[in-house]
Formats: structure tokens, C-alpha cells, sequence
């Protein structure tokens, strides 16, 4: 009974124990935000942010990725154009988001043919993240504070190279924007009840995460054959 237990169980789970192919590891970079305040660079990054991430490689050519992520950034009138210089406001934030969704591979990518290995790659899902909203206080000179910690969603829009080193290491190097569901990550449009808006209030704002990431990838051979 014992045996012919053993021998289901390998009939159902056998052929997705030998199809799982995973990669976890580090995030490491600058970043910057994209609003109303500051440069109006797109790929500026001025701060640090770093993370980890995960990967389970279920195909050739797609894989479902989550990460963490710790972002800070800060922006300043005095790096903008002529009309923000005058201005003059100031800020700096923070975020820290949790991603989850799908990569997907240029080039086939099979880390089991004993050969180096190398793609460009997409990525894009769904990210929540928690940041400090903000508030212009033009009762004390026009200081940018926080009022509230709130959560909100974004969607990321992630390209990327990748590169095996061996059979167990992958390095890879991404720039990563994330369009955010607030206008507020700057001050520039808090709730109704706390202060006045500026700036273009009919854009949300982004953040960009620019940096490289080290991942350690094990598992059996996979089995391709089930999706």
C-alpha cells in the first residue's frame, strides 16, 4: 500500500516537482521620481534603493517574478527649467512596494545546455506601495511636509538585460518605471481638506528604479511540456 501510495504521488506531482526552475536575490541601484517638482529628466537617479527578488523561470521565454523594493528620492526646483528655478520648492520621499508579475525573454533562456546564456527581458504587473503623501505649507516659507502614510497602486514597466555567470548566478542590469495611481508623492495634489494643489494636477506622478540585480538560481531540470 505504502509502495503504490508512492507511485501516484509521482504520477500527479512528479512532473511539476521536476518543472520548477527558481532565482532569488538582490536589488541594487538609484532611483528617481517624475512630477511636478525638480528635473524633468526621465532617468535621473540621485538616491538609493535596493531590494530582493524572486523568479520561478516557467518557460523558456516567460517567468513569474515578485520583488521587494526600498526606494528613496528627492528633487529640487533649482534642477529644473527656468520657470521651477524661480519657484523654488523642494522635497524628498520614499517607498517601499511589493511587485508581482510576469518577465519575458527576447531570447530563449535554459540554463541547463551548459552554455552562458543571455536576453534582453521585459517586465510588468501590478506594485503596491506605501509612501508618505504631502502638503505645501505656505505658513512656513512654503516647506513640503508630511501629513499622512498611505498605500497606493502603480503599474511597472521594466526593461532589462540578463546574464548567466555558470549555471547558478544571473546578473542583470534593468531601468524600471513605475506609473503610480497618486498625484501626491510631491505635495503638489493633497486631499482637499489639507492644503491647495499646484503644478499640473492631470498627471500622476512616477518613479524610476535604474540599478542591477544578482540573482542565485537552482532547481531540477525542467519539464516544458505542461504551458
Amino acid at each position: 500500500m505504502r509502495y503504490l501510495a508512492s507511485i501516484i504521488f509521482v504520477i500527479i506531482f512528479g512532473q511539476n516537482l521536476n518543472a520548477q526552475t527558481y532565482e532569488v536575490g538582490l536589488m541594487l541601484g538609484g532611483s528617481n521620481y517624475i512630477g511636478d517638482i525638480g528635473s524633468t529628466y526621465y532617468i535621473a537617479p540621485n538616491d538609493l534603493a535596493f531590494g530582493a527578488i524572486g523568479k520561478w523561470n516557467r518557460s523558456k521565454r516567460h517567468a513569474f517574478r515578485a520583488s521587494l523594493l526600498y526606494a528613496q528620492f528627492n528633487a529640487d526646483d533649482a534642477n529644473g527649467d527656468r520657470r521651477r528655478e524661480q519657484r523654488g520648492y523642494s522635497f524628498s520621499n520614499s517607498v517601499k512596494e511589493l511587485s508581482v508579475g510576469m518577465e519575458f525573454n527576447f531570447w530563449d533562456w535554459y540554463l541547463y545546455d551548459y552554455e552562458p546564456q543571455f536576453t534582453p527581458y521585459l517586465y510588468t504587473g501590478l506594485t503596491g506601495f506605501n509612501y508618505s503623501a504631502k502638503v505645501l505649507d505656505p505658513s512656513n516659507g512654503n516647506q513640503i511636509s508630511a501629513y499622512s502614510d498611505k498605500w497606493s497602486v502603480a503599474i511597472p514597466m521594466v526593461i532589462g538585460i540578463k546574464k548567466s555567470m555558470g549555471r547558478r548566478w544571473v546578473l542583470g542590469a534593468e531601468i524600471g518605471a513605475r506609473y503610480t495611481f497618486t498625484d501626491n508623492l510631491d505635495g503638489s495634489d493633497p486631499d482637499n481638506d489639507i492644503g491647495n494643489g499646484f503644478g499640473n494636477l492631470d498627471n500622476n506622478d512616477w518613479y524610476v528604479f535604474t540599478g542591477i540585480t544578482l540573482s542565485f538560481t537552482w532547481g531540477r531540470m525542467p519539464c516544458y511540456c505542461a504551458f
